[in-house]
């Protein structure tokens, strides 16, 4: 009996621990680097997304969203959100797109153009910058996303970063192009 209590005690230890995912990772390079591998394990390496936001609840942790197919030539998508260890489909959805062109050209992927761990560690920077330029101590992350713009023009492709003080307050957005280079900060 003593066995068998002992063997459930660490199974759900275990099952607690694989639970947490995204959900307990850090805003950092390496905790959203975690999240990429997660998303290309769950959609693959050649999955591609027009969405994909991570947003931080300090209640739940990390809510990963995503917009995605492995299939881009058929217009059609699943937008998916993951959240306390479990992927939920919340819509499909066709997309239309300007005559002669792609479907790909208005989507991303993953390790090619964009990179999450970069994305992190814009998060970081972010974060010493308004701690440095506007005294603001322990600013927590509010949401982080890719800007894809609507006209299909990768060049314009943002990395966004929301944050906001530890005690709520205004949110801060610094976007950064995908060279990492902050174009503004509002």
């Amino acid at each position: 009996m003593k066995k068998l209590k002992n063997s459930l005690i660490c199974f759900i230890v275990v099952l607690l621990v694989a639970c947490g995912g995204t959900n307990k990772q850090e805003a950092n390079a390496q905790g959203f680097g975690a999240i990429e591998n997660i998303l290309k394990s769950r959609f693959g390496d050649g999955a591609h997304y027009t969405d994909l936001t991570i947003t931080y609840n300090e209640t739940i942790g990390n809510i990963v969203g995503v917009t995605v197919t492995d299939a881009p030539e058929s217009l059609k998508m699943g937008q998916w959100t993951y959240s306390l260890g479990n992927w939920n489909q919340t819509s499909e959805i066709t997309l239309e797109i300007p005559e002669g062109t792609k479907a790909a050209d208005f989507m991303f992927q993953l390790g090619d153009m964009v990179n999450l761990g970069q994305l992190g560690e814009l998060v970081e920077k972010s974060k010493e910058q308004l701690t440095t330029e506007k005294g603001i101590e322990n600013p927590s992350l509010h949401m982080a996303f890719i800007k894809m713009p609507k006209n299909g023009n990768r060049e314009k492709m943002e990395y966004v970063v929301m944050l906001k003080p530890e005690n709520g307050g205004t949110t801060f957005t610094f976007s950064y192009g995908l060279n990492g280079v902050l174009a503004h900060l509002n």
